[in-house]
């Protein structure tokens, strides 16, 4: 009885078996065939590559510096889809100080920007993807020009394929008719009345304030609110430094590859004053004085962006042409906005030669947490008595803004007279005296 049972159960469940197996089967065949399709779809020469097989990295904003958490992206130098290589500038970051250049540290394509331009970013912050590796598509880079040539080509080919549709153009010229007559009379109408006296120029632009600029308010208005400040002058008689300079300019320039100006000069003569009178070379940390052994002497540098001071370190050590070269190593950074933060850090000292845009008389700023700045003026014949007699001298007057909680007049007075004795007689720094 049991085994009847057994056999006509079999007999019920043998067909549900099959359909099961059956539907396996059928299931492993549509599985091999989907892979054998992909398999030789993606083996095609153009087609995608498995998204598996890409490396995709996410590029954070730099470290720009220690007192510089954050900044604005003023520009993308790479859109989405574009060829990067290695250490290739992606983007432009402005901050308070420099623009940082933000160069991709592997090659590839970028494949999406997670900031958009004027947005401000901070330190660490997702910037932008790229598939490392990766080149761009080929019909992708040309279909830009292709896009671009049919243009010069439409008036010629495109208006005698479209005669046949004639119908619609004679109902397109009546509506560019009207624009002819009433807009051009109108304009002589508008210029010849002399009563609306200007109104027609009165315009203004509304700016924002770049980074820099505001960064150079705050500071300059923080000096005058900290500093005692004080300014006291003096005029050195140029005419010996012009002749060094118009004896020894070319045999400089062939030497050492450098023009030689006057900046090298007042800077070592400044270094020269500084060391005699160490009060004007410190600086105020709390409620200490902090005297420098050393010079670091800031330049004051004119950028299309603002006024920028890179630093010349260790003026002590260097000669006048050694300076001639730093200036202008710094000089054509600053102009070229590649100035790094790391150029303008420090500085016990400044120099500004506002002569170069000819002003004749100035108080500089005092940059801080320094003591002084000098003021440099532009260089004007003058009459001046010379032993009893008056002559024609090439003059300029000096300035000397300093912070009076440090530097007594005193101290500022005989600085300016140290200056003007090198000044005006450049062998004193061969006798250091």
């Amino acid at each position: 009885m049991q085994s009847r049972i057994a056999f006509q159960l079999g007999q019920s469940v043998a067909p549900a078996l099959r359909r099961t197996a059956l539907a396996a089967n059928t299931t492993k065949l549509a599985g091999a065939l989907a892979f054998q399709h992909a398999q030789s779809l993606f083996s095609q020469p153009g087609s995608l590559r498995l998204y598996s097989d890409a490396k995709y990295r996410t590029i954070k904003v730099p470290h720009m510096a220690d007192s510089i958490t954050e900044g604005t992206l003023k520009s993308w130098a790479k859109l989405v889809g574009e060829q990067v290589e290695q250490d290739e500038e992606v983007a432009s970051i402005e901050t308070d100080k420099v623009d940082i250049p933000v160069n991709s540290p592997v090659g590839g394509v970028i494949r999406e920007l997670l900031a958009k331009e004027e947005d401000t970013v901070v330190v660490g912050q997702d910037l932008f993807k790229i598939e490392e590796g990766a080149t761009a598509e080929g019909g992708a880079a040309p279909s830009a020009p292709k896009a671009a040539e049919p243009t010069p080509s439409e008036p010629v080919a495109t208006p005698k394929k479209s005669e046949p549709a004639a119908p619609a153009a004679p109902a397109a010229q009546p509506v560019a008719a009207p624009k002819e007559a009433p807009v051009k009379e109108s304009k002589p109408a508008a210029s010849a009345s002399p009563v609306l006296f200007g109104t027609a120029e009165r315009s203004e632009r509304r700016v924002k304030m770049n980074r820099m600029r505001l960064r150079i308010s705050e500071r300059l208005k923080q000096s005058q609110n900290t500093a005692a400040s004080l300014t006291t002058f003096n005029e050195i008689d140029m005419s010996n430094l012009i002749d060094l300079r118009k004896t020894y300019k070319d045999d400089v320039l062939k030497t050492h590859g450098v023009k030689l100006g006057y900046m090298g000069a007042f800077v070592k003569a400044s270094t020269h004053a500084l060391q005699a009178v160490p009060e004007v070379n410190a600086s105020i940390d709390g409620d200490h004085l902090v005297y420098y052994d050393y010079c670091d002497v800031s330049v004051a540098v004119a950028t299309p962006k603002g006024l920028v001071t890179p630093v010349l370190r260790n003026t002590e050590r260097m000669s006048i042409v050694d300076v001639e070269q730093e200036i202008a190593n710094l000089g054509k950074k600053a102009r070229d906005n590649k100035i790094t933060v790391e150029d303008m850090a420090g500085g016990t000292f400044t120099i500004s030669n506002g002569g170069v845009f000819g002003s004749l008389y100035g108080t500089p700023i005092i940059n801080m947490p320094q003591a002084a700045i000098l003021g440099m003026h532009a260089i004007k014949e003058r009459p001046v008595v010379v032993n009893g007699k008056i002559e024609i001298r090439p003059m300029m007057y000096v300035a000397l803004s300093y912070d009076h909680r440090i530097i007594d007049g005193r101290e500022a007075v005989t600085f300016l007279v140290k200056l003007k004795e090198v000044i005006e007689d450049p062998r004193r720094l061969l006798l250091s005296v």
